[in-house]
């Protein structure tokens, strides 16, 4: 009797083939940059054909699109869950910027800059940037509004305080971007000063 027994190839779902391409693209996309993600290159990176992503995804802008989406949205699960589990408002800020103005967010910051250059000449990505920027500030501003109510969080307009949070970390990024390593840790601690000095709380309150 024979040994060798051919194993049975499972065929993935519909839903698992797309979510897998689109982790693949977003790794791919962190990594390299949004430009990198092409039709060939998450197939060679999958180990299947062409065809089959295009299959999924007939236009590459589509696939660039959500793999920018996909980047984005899950550093923003892990900055500020959805869940309000983790913690006081105070607690969950003061966690955010740890781990925003980090190295460990210097790809995201890279993905973010790119994507936005990118947008310019490129409408369904322009749109989920779109998308994405809403979802970060409506996240934000949400544990504002929860600060305000129960942590001493002052604020006449959490939206508007959560922008300017936001605007402040995005420059920080692109900063991020040039390789200068020596930041001066006033200039590396400017979100932090703003979001304390916007929600009328004492200096090193978070962090």
């Amino acid at each position: 009797m024979s040994s060798s027994v051919q194993r049975k190839r499972i065929r993935k779902s519909p839903a698992a083939r797309r979510a897998e391409i689109v982790v693949a693209a977003a790794s791919v996309a962190l990594a390299e940059g949004l430009e990198c993600v092409t039709l060939r290159r998450i197939a060679d990176e999958l180990g299947v054909r062409p065809g089959l992503i295009s299959h999924y995804f007939p236009s590459v802008e589509d696939l660039v699109a959500e793999a920018f989406g996909d980047a984005a949205s899950a550093e923003l699960d892990a900055l500020l869950p959805a869940d309000e589990d983790g913690g006081t408002p105070t607690q969950r800020l003061t966690r955010f910027f740890a781990q925003a103005t980090g190295e460990s967010y210097d790809d995201i910051s890279r993905l973010w800059t790119n994507a936005r250059h990118l947008s310019r000449y490129r409408a369904v990505l322009r749109d989920r940037v779109a998308e994405q920027e809403a979802a970060w500030c409506e996240r934000l501003a949400g544990v504002i509004r929860d600060g305000v109510e129960r942590d001493g969080f002052r604020t006449e307009d959490p939206n508007v305080t959560a922008i300017q949070i936001l605007v402040v970390l995005d420059g920080l990024g692109v900063h991020a971007t040039i390789g200068d390593s020596d930041t001066p840790a006033v200039v590396a601690r400017m979100a932090v000063a703003t979001a304390e000095r916007e929600l009328g709380l004492a200096e090193g309150a978070l962090g």
